[in-house]
């Protein structure tokens, strides 16, 4: 199973990777000679670039083989049978085992995506709260 990000936050880094890299092309245009700080703009947009895609492909939360994951550079990983307790806090999701935790926040979620989390999360035989 894989949860979705909202779309805002991917429209975001889109339109602002695509902004920086129109913004270094005029600025290669109409400069002679450009300075070390408008490689910048580059840099920025493949950046912002950079992440959209990251995020449009492997998304927030994987689900499978008995394991959930938060996708990233500093994802964590549970698995499913060491999981004992699911607190929600702030409108977050807090999933502790015996020695890790992970919060999940939900406010970058997709709406049907996170309906999704919620049953696959009440399918668990923990301590909620």
């Amino acid at each position: 199973m894989i949860i979705k990000y909202k779309k805002q936050p991917l429209l975001f880094y889109l339109t602002a990777g695509l902004f920086w890299l129109i913004f270094f092309i005029v600025i290669l245009f109409e400069k002679e000679r450009l300075n070390w700080i408008d490689y910048g703009w580059i840099v920025m947009s493949f950046v912002y670039l950079g992440i959209f895609y990251y995020q449009k492909k492997y998304k927030y939360i994987t689900i499978e083989d008995g394991i959930i994951r938060i996708n990233g550079p500093l994802g964590k990983e549970l698995k499913l049978i060491e999981i004992k307790r699911i607190k929600k806090f702030a409108g977050d999701y807090i999933i502790k085992t015996d020695q890790k935790e992970m919060t999940i926040n939900t406010q970058i979620i997709d709406p049907n995506s996170l309906k999704e989390l919620d049953v696959e999360l009440e399918k668990l035989d923990v301590v909620w709260g």
